[in-house]
């Protein structure tokens, strides 16, 4: 499974994924990428995603109500891929 916490500022996203690497150290590191909102010209409206991958589906519900907590701390959220 992916798990994608998403953000507004890529400062966030980079804490975040330093996070989530100290915590899950079994697991790939996470990357941050930059995603554009379909339609948008404006570069502002990009998010940043810090794609957390999971192919072994190890994370509980318990990790991921953390990465929801985390995401929610610095005003982003998770969606599942």
């Amino acid at each position: 499974m992916r798990h994608l916490l998403v953000f507004a500022e890529r400062d966030d996203a980079q804490e975040v994924a330093e996070a989530v690497a100290e915590e899950f150290p079994a697991l790939e590191t996470p990357r941050v990428v930059r995603e554009t909102l379909a339609g948008e010209d404006d570069a502002e409206d990009a998010q940043w995603v810090v794609a957390v991958e999971d192919p072994e589906d190890t994370l509980g519900e318990e990790d991921q109500s953390w990465l929801d907590e985390l995401a929610e701390q610095y005003g982003g959220w998770r969606e599942t891929d």
